[in-house]
């Protein structure tokens, strides 16, 4: 991309698409077209066809989609797969129609199978079944980045995709129920410390294996594979280290000034037991993540505490 290149952001309000236009930003991109959902719903077709006519970007990251925890997935599966399948379609299609010069698609490790081997190698995609508790979503971010190979197969275009492991940080959903686990722990440890709660109940039995990626990380990463990357395979992106959901709840604990006790309601689910990423390709091609975990838990929980009304969404 050259500085003064077209770059279309979709989804630049969500905590993926606001670090990808700060990173853009500072790294001296300014020529960016930023659109919110009541001045372009990606999930109508017309709308999005007549946007790509007349802005024609040549750079597009397409980080926009429907997102949640395990509560929201599972109760609003149809929601899920129609509402992330349509909008990728209806963007990645206008894009190729468009003479876009290259698409960057925003996927998420759910697309690997639920027993995937451990780290979980790009090429693992569609050798099993998924875990069920978000499959929708999980079907939809697979048939994004598999339209984005099949374009390329069929008329050489150079559309490309990232899947990111667990994200957090800045402008992050912390829904009591449609929040993801990091984001839900330092609400819910926020809250029983102002409240002199003398335990908080976390879900499952704190086994389960997670990783998690700063997405500031995440964006400095998406930036460095439009200028370094193309291939019809996606790039995992992570740390490569993972911690357990008690170490986890420990950790946020710890950072939010908590000093109760942690208790596991094991009537609830765990989820996936474990879900690392192998990172080696995007190592191979020169990248790695700078952010600590603990380092991170206390940038996101500073980002909270500074604006409330997140809390609300």
């Amino acid at each position: 991309m050259e500085k003064n290149s077209k770059i279309y952001v979709a989804g630049h309000r969500g905590m993926v698409g606001s670090a990808i236009v700060r990173e853009l930003q500072r790294q001296g991109y300014e020529n960016l077209v930023l659109r919110t959902h009541k001045e372009l719903d990606l999930t109508r077709q017309e709308a999005v066809e007549e946007f790509f006519a007349v802005e024609r970007p040549e750079y597009v990251f397409l980080a926009a989609a429907k997102v949640g925890g395990i509560v929201a997935n599972q109760s609003a599966l149809a929601d899920f797969m129609y509402d992330n399948m349509i909008l990728e379609m209806n963007v990645i299609h206008a894009a190729w129609k468009n003479g876009c010069k290259k698409l960057e698609f925003l996927g998420s490790s759910c697309i690997y199978p639920r027993l995937a081997p451990q780290p979980m190698p790009e090429s693992c995609l569609l050798t099993g079944s998924l875990e069920q508790t978000n499959e929708a979503y999980a079907l939809a971010k697979i048939s994004g980045l598999k339209y984005c190979e099949y374009l390329n197969r069929q008329y050489g275009t150079d559309f490309i995709s990232v899947m990111p492991t667990n994200l957090y940080g800045p402008n992050d959903n912390y829904h009591p129920e449609h929040s993801h686990v990091l984001p839900a722990l330092i609400r819910r440890f926020h809250e029983a410390k102002v409240a002199g709660l003398p335990s908080v109940t976390c879900w499952g039995d704190g086994s389960p294996l997670r990783e998690f990626l700063y997405v500031d990380d995440l964006a400095n990463l998406c930036v460095f594979l439009m200028n370094n990357y193309s291939g019809n395979e996606t790039v995992n992106a992570g740390t490569g280290k993972e911690v357990t959901i008690k170490e986890l709840t420990e950790i946020v604990a710890r950072v939010v000034g908590y000093e109760g006790a942690i208790e596991w309601d094991t009537s609830r689910p765990n989820g996936t037991p474990r879900k690392l990423l192998d990172v080696s390709k995007a190592a191979a091609l020169g990248w790695r993540y700078k952010t600590e975990l603990e380092d991170g838990v206390r940038l996101a929980y500073q980002d909270f505490l500074n604006n409330p009304m997140r809390a609300e969404r």
